[in-house]
């Protein structure tokens, strides 16, 4: 993993804890899919690996990054830049 994340990535993550967090029942996916505990999760907040694991995770659920996109007015390709400079070997 990358020591820094790119520009852009500690806020694209904000953003996408903000949505899960507005949906118990994703948020309950995203922690189940990364290991999470609501206490291993609250210790994580704020760190790189946490931002890269939200930022996958939205990379991975179409809809959710759509969501995320429109909610936050974004543009799709901007969010997946961001992810493609977390994930230089694809």
């Amino acid at each position: 993993m990358p020591k820094s994340l790119p520009p852009g990535a500690e806020s694209l993550a904000r953003m996408c804890l903000d949505l899960l967090a507005e949906d118990p029942g994703q948020l309950a996916e995203f922690m189940a899919v990364a290991g999470y505990t609501p206490q291993s999760l609250r210790a994580a907040l704020g760190s790189t690996q946490l931002d890269h694991g939200l930022i996958d995770y939205f990379a991975g659920n179409e809809a959710l990054l759509l969501a995320l996109c429109a909610n936050n007015r974004l543009k799709p390709e901007d969010f997946m830049r961001v992810w493609a400079a977390l994930n230089p070997a694809g």
